[in-house]
């Protein structure tokens, strides 16, 4: 992203894409779609996830075409409008499976051992950032090595 103060207007365009999307009578296949936008945009906001700039500048790329009504087919075109967005989110998020799942097993993994400490009687909050950093480190390795080999270590996409 050239201006870094986009950010926050990019990610709340793409959160109202999104209720849009729900709320609106599209087909389901665009909703869904559209819908699933949500892992990215809470990819980029969680703050103990900690994607690199280039990681979150390139899904802030991704959110910007979705928040362009002047895209491929401009989203005011009754019936259709939404039809390139639902395809090149379905992209995106192909594209995207390994980080997604990653992510995806790191706030599995943050519930769990929240529940599991209270469960033992101990504050969640105490050694949390030990704890979550240790796990993010792993699956930060994991979805990079996976990235690169899928890559052929040119990096992210």
């Amino acid at each position: 992203m050239e201006d870094p103060k986009n950010v926050p207007k990019i990610e709340m365009a793409a959160s109202e894409l999104i209720k849009e999307a729900r709320s609106a009578n599209l087909p389901a296949f665009i909703s869904d779609r559209l819908a699933k936008l949500q892992i990215l945009i809470n990819m980029i906001t969680d703050e103990e996830w900690q994607l690199n700039e280039d990681e979150r500048a390139s899904i802030l790329g991704d959110l910007y075409y979705f928040i362009n009504p002047e895209d491929l087919i401009p989203d005011n075109v009754p019936g259709i409008g939404y039809l390139d967005d639902a395809i090149y989110a379905e992209i995106i998020i192909q594209e995207l499976k390994t980080e997604i799942k990653m992510y995806r097993d790191f706030c599995q993994f943050r519930i769990a051992e929240e529940n599991r400490r209270r469960n033992r009687g101990l504050d969640p909050h105490v050694g949390r950032e030990d704890w979550i950093a240790d796990k993010r480190a792993v699956l930060h390795s994991r979805m990079r090595e996976r990235r690169a080999l899928r890559t052929g270590g040119r990096g992210w996409r």
